[in-house]
């Protein structure tokens, strides 16, 4: 039984390491992600990957339902704020932190565990939008829609992945505030005003139908 336990305790160790690095590879490389590059960035072989999934689909597959839970919580718990201005950032913060799976659509077939959660996941976060228009506190014309694609935008930082990839770990914080600084800027503009947005409102096949 001692000796179970170091081995399940580094089986979790590289299973959340593996999850990390898909993360980071999936923001760089897109679709062209390898599990080669994923297993080196995690720092464990191949071999401790495939005896976790047994292929690269399964391994995305966990992956977006891990994703689904977070971005359940992240709802949730906007939706406890009293101030849903606060629950919005919340949110949008928060998510942004989890990062995109976009890569991934198209390349993962959508299993019926993904579907419930995916659809648990949407309620709350359509509950938080609806709470932020209620108050009068998001603009009018933003939709669900484009709150998923501001995050999904935001989600992706160039200057922290060239700096990561040059080493220059002296710069990382600093571009990380400027990050930060960006994000800030960017949810003011959700905030109500007199000016309307260009064009027609995003529908939701627009952000779906790319995993079909």
């Amino acid at each position: 039984m001692i000796g179970v336990m170091p081995r399940q305790a580094e089986a979790e160790r590289n299973d959340r390491a593996l999850l990390e690095a898909a993360r980071e590879v999936l923001a760089v490389d897109g679709a062209h992600a390898s599990v080669a590059s994923i297993a080196a960035r995690a720092g464990v072989g191949i071999g401790s990957l495939y005896r976790r999934y047994r292929s690269k689909t399964e391994l995305f597959q966990h992956l977006v339902e891990i994703a689904l839970d977070q971005w359940t919580e992240i709802a949730e718990r906007g939706l406890a704020h009293d101030d849903p201005w606060d629950g919005l950032v919340h949110y949008v913060t928060s998510a942004v932190g989890i990062g995109s799976l976009a890569p991934l659509a198209g390349m993962v077939t959508i299993t019926d565990e993904m579907a419930e959660k995916n659809a648990r996941s949407d309620k709350a976060f359509a509950a938080l939008i609806d709470k932020a228009h209620e108050a009068g506190v998001l603009r009018a014309d933003v939709t669900a829609i484009d709150v998923l694609l501001l995050v999904e935008q935001l989600g992706k930082s160039p200057l922290i992945e060239q700096l990561q990839r040059q080493g220059r770990e002296d710069l990382l914080e600093a571009a990380r505030d400027a990050r930060r600084r960006v994000i800030a800027i960017a949810l003011d503009g959700l905030r109500p005003s007199d000016h309307p947005l260009p064009g027609d409102p995003p529908g939701m096949d627009l952000f779906s139908e790319r995993w079909a």
